[in-house]
Parts: structure tokens; sequence; C-alpha cells
């Protein structure tokens, strides 16, 4: 059964009210890869009756009037993804298309959606219960943060929507804590991951620079960025406070990371694994096609790519469920009607994270001195492929299963780092769960780019094509590699992506047919750096390519089809 979604479902389950109303960009999907229905379903669990209104119309009371109003709190949340970046391309077009939009056009989700939903709850409910912001476009903008589509640095997100809380992160915690609290009448400021405005500072908080120093002093901003950032651990961040204007946002530290039992009660609450009703004459929703018989692994990823937000929103820390929860699931899609006997990803951020940890980090938290990848291998990590060579090869046996892909990015320095089983694992991958290619992601491969990607070297790409083409030759198929390249990336220039289409045409016997042009989200270093054209590191100047036409120019460089060498004098 969904969690409602209109006054008849309430009357269905004998509710004359709603305890929390969640409101959010995308349809509902009733998912474990959709944060509302989790919160939903996790709120359901212990006892709250919750309703889910996705998609709202904005410009009348119809849609956010027709669960009433909750008893005890509203939670909005901006999608699955920043709606800003769902809504535009890396230079500023408009995307006419939403894979999370029944019939796929793109006429539903409103830019800077958290602001909007609250101005609508607002509008229509004067004096209402509190209302909490969730959801990646919240998390990533808690504090001061550039904003690409602006251009400027626009105040924390609690200043701009009129919202009274925010819950950051993971919210699996939290939001059963902040639930409680209001429950009692308690103010939920004690709350682990929650953000809030008040009068007066903490004074055992780590004291960010104000908002008025950042945007006055590009260092300030990136002294800002670091405090943020090394905060981020539940088991050694600190609480922060930021003055903006004549108040403070505060930010509680983060809330713990759930426990392996834990993750796996969540991933067997009774999602319905589709599209609400409610949504479904409007047509289908493209991005059910992946996550609908998809697996996830665990959460977290502790690979720092400077570009990615994965690891302030999810953390640095790797959280794996346990073997018999993912078989389970995986037997579970077998009584599904529509189950071709296809899982379509078997995974997580990153998808060899999974079963293995540092027992350093797990006991004590991330390291803030050095990362665990970058630039080379920490020797605590020990990466081994054990235990998901083990899990693969017993979904593989589960009767109704007949292809179980793994979709999902792979890190092929942790393959060439794991001496025991890396080679074992490369050949089940080959052999058994990819169709024709395999989706991999240097991003670049050029040192002085790569250097400021926090990525690894060209050496372990060459390396790793090199050991998948002699197992595609052994197994007797044809498959081949695809690669994800980033054109424009702060600090590139028109000579590095020269240097990457040499390098494609020459070493990987390949002509790329796409790149990405480089989108400065919130939250991330590669943003930061964007921003201020400064190395953060060093402090010292960047080339920042800003003009569109030239990011363009840049990304038709490597996917033109030209194949003279340009001389870049790269080294294979």
């Amino acid at each position: 059964m969904f969690l409602p979604t209109t006054r008849a479902e309430m009357k269905k389950r004998g509710w004359r009210h709603l305890d929390v109303i969640l409101v959010t960009s995308d349809a509902y999907i009733d998912s474990p890869y959709m944060g509302v229905a989790v919160v939903g379903r996790i709120l359901e669990k212990a006892g709250y009756r919750v309703g889910i209104i996705g998609q709202p119309d904005i410009n009348s009371e119809n849609d956010i009037k027709r669960l009433g109003e909750p008893k005890l709190f509203w939670g909005v949340s901006g999608g699955s993804v920043d709606s800003m970046v769902s809504n535009y391309t890396a230079t500023k077009k408009f995307r006419s298309d939403d894979d999370y939009t029944p019939g796929g056009k793109n006429t539903k989700r409103p830019d800077r959606a958290s602001l909007v939903y609250t101005n609508l709850i607002r509008q229509y409910f004067k004096e209402t219960v509190p209302i909490v912001l969730g959801g990646i476009e919240a998390s990533l903008r808690r504090v001061s943060h550039y904003d690409f589509w602006s251009n400027k640095i626009r105040k924390p997100i609690l200043f701009d929507a009129k919202a009274d809380y925010l819950i950051y992160g993971m919210a699996d915690h939290s939001i059963i804590e902040f639930a409680d609290a209001l429950k009692e009448g308690i103010l939920p400021l004690h709350v682990r991951g929650l953000s809030y405005i008040a009068k007066e500072p903490k004074s055992d908080h780590i004291q960010l620079p104000s908002h008025d120093e950042v945007l006055s002093d590009k260092h300030k901003f990136i002294d800002m960025f670091d405090l943020f950032y090394h905060n981020n651990d539940p088991i050694s961040a600190k609480g922060l406070c930021q003055k903006v204007d004549s108040r403070y946002l505060v930010q509680n530290p983060p809330s713990y990371y759930l426990q392996s039992n834990e993750l796996d009660e969540v991933s067997a609450l009774p999602y319905e694994r589709d599209l609400h009703p409610y949504h479904q004459s409007e047509g289908k929703v493209k991005a059910l096609e992946t996550i609908k018989f998809s697996i996830s692994t665990h959460q977290g990823c502790y690979g720092e790519c400077s570009f990615c937000a994965i690891s302030v929103h999810q953390g640095r820390t790797i959280r794996s469920r346990s073997e018999s929860s993912i078989l389970d699931e995986a037997k579970l899609f077998t009584t599904y009607k529509d189950f071709k006997g296809i899982i379509s990803d078997i995974g997580g951020p990153t998808a060899n994270m999974y079963g293995y940890e540092c027992d350093k980090k797990v006991k004590k938290g991330t390291c803030e001195e050095k990362s665990c990848m970058f630039p080379t291998m920490c020797k605590a990590l020990k990466p081994t492929h054990k235990k998901q060579i083990e899990l693969l090869r017993k979904i593989r046996h589960i009767k109704g299963i007949k292809k179980a892909f793994i979709a999902s990015g792979i890190r092929y320095d942790l393959i060439s780092d794991d001496k025991v089983h890396g080679y074992e694992y490369l050949k089940e991958i080959v052999n058994h769960h990819i169709s024709g290619q395999m989706k991999i992601a240097p991003e670049h491969i050029d040192d002085e780019i790569l250097g400021l990607m926090g990525k690894p070297g060209k050496q372990s790409l060459v390396e790793f094509k090199t050991l998948f083409d002699k197992l595609n030759r052994e197994s007797g198929k044809k498959q081949f590699l695809t690669y994800y390249l980033i054109a424009a990336h702060p600090g590139c220039e028109d000579k590095h992506m020269y240097n990457l289409k040499d390098f494609a045409s020459n070493v990987l016997k390949m002509s790329p047919e796409q790149a990405q042009v480089f989108t400065p989200t919130p939250s991330t270093y590669s943003t930061l750096m964007y921003y201020t054209g400064l190395n953060p590191k060093t402090r010292q100047p960047l080339f920042v390519e800003k003009e569109t036409h030239k990011k363009e120019k840049q990304k038709e460089i490597v996917v033109s089809k030209k194949t003279k060498s340009f001389n870049s004098g790269f080294d294979s």
C-alpha cells in the first residue's frame, strides 16, 4: 500500500489527519531509491501517519491543501536532484525532459523548488506547524554557497526559504528524533543533523567566516568551505555556526550513520516500487525503468572526487548491507509479475566499495590530513573484492534471475590495488555482469587536471584497459569500454583537451562520442575553484573557463571526428 497522497486514501486507512506531510518536486515513486519515500516509510514504521504530495501545482491551492494540514510538521524536498541541476544544462539551457516527471516533459519542477514549496505552504497555511527542509538541494546549500545559475554567493538556504529547520545528509535517525521531539512538545534543537537559525552564536561550535566575510574575500570563502567539508564525519565533526546578517546559522554535528542491520531494515520496508496511481494517468516515469529492479548495496564513498558532493551528503565511510538482506531483495524481485529476470544494477555511489572499510576510520572517523585514494591509495585501506564476488555469484544462482548488471560507477584503481581478488572481480564482471559495454569515469587523462579533480593518474587507466581487453579476448566476447569525460573543469584549457583527444586516439584506440561540460554544483571543491579562480590547496591563481562558447569548444575538441595528432606530447 502506498503512503496516501489523497483524502480518499487517508479515509481507507481510517485517518482523519496526518502527522507529517512530505512535499517533493519529483512524482511520488515508492522506492528505496527515492529519498522522500524512504523518509516516509521510516516515519510510518515509527508509528507516524505520513502523506506525500509530489510535484504540487504552485499556481493554486488544490494540491498543497488536498491532504489538509499536518499535526507535527511539513517536510520539503527539492527532489532527487538539485532542482537547478535538474532544470538546466551546464551551459544554462533549460532541459525539456525530466526523468522524474510523468510523461517525461519538464513542466512540473520549479526552479529552487525548496524555496517555492515553502512559500506555497506559507501562502495557504498562515500559522502552520514547523516546515523542515531536507534532501540533496537543502543539504548541499546549508551554508553560504556559490550558485552557478545566479553567479553569486547565496545565503544558507534557511535564510532564503521560509522554513524553520533543515535536516542534512542521510536523515534516517534525525527525522525520527525530530518527529519524536515535536510529538513530545520539545524544541528539537538537540537533534544531530539539524540546522536552524538562532539569535545568538553557539559558543561550543566552530565559528565559520561570516556570510559578509565570504562575500568580500575569496580566501575567507575557501576557509569557510574547508571547515564545512572537514566537519561532516559523525564521529569527529564539531557543530558549526555562521553569522548571517544579524542572526546565526547553527549546524549540529552530523547524525550517526546507520549500522548494517539498520540499513537492512530500511531496505526491507514495504515499498511498492512503482509510481503512485495518482500520477499514472499522466504517463510513465523514465527513472523507474532504472531503479525499479535495482539494488543499493551500500552508502557512502571515499573517492572524494573534487566535483562530486557525495562526500558531503552521504559521507566518506562505507556502510554496507548484509549479504542476506541483498539476496532477499533479489529474491523479492522474482515475485513481481513485470520482472523479466533482469536486475538493472547492483551497486552504490561506487559499486566496488561494497563490503570493506578502513578499521581506523570506522572507529575514529575520517582522516582530515589525507584522503583514502588520492594522490595514492592509503595503505590502511586494504581494498578487497572478495565479499562482492561471493555476493554476485549467489545472486546469479537465484532462480528467476537471468542477468544482474553492475551499472554503478567502478573505481578501476581499487581493482588494480586489490592484488588478491582484483583480477578475479573484473573477470566476474566481464563474463557475467555487463552486456556489450562497461562504463568507467576517468574524466580526463592530463595529470595536471586529474590532480585538480582528485582522480588517479592515467597509467592506472591504461593498465585497466589492457586487463579488460585481455579478459574479453579470453572470454570470446566483444565488449568495450565507454568513458565519462569532463570538459572545462577548473584549470582545464584547450591544450589539456587536445591532450585528452590524442590519448584517446593513440593509446585508448577510440574516438570519444560524448563529453560533459563541467557544472559547478553547490558544496564541491571544483565549484570552489570555479568561483574563486584559486587552487584551494595552494591558494595560487587557477585558469577557469567561464565563457559558454569556449566551454563548448573544449567539449568539441574531444568529441571531434578529426583523427590528426595534436602533438600534445603525452606520456603513454
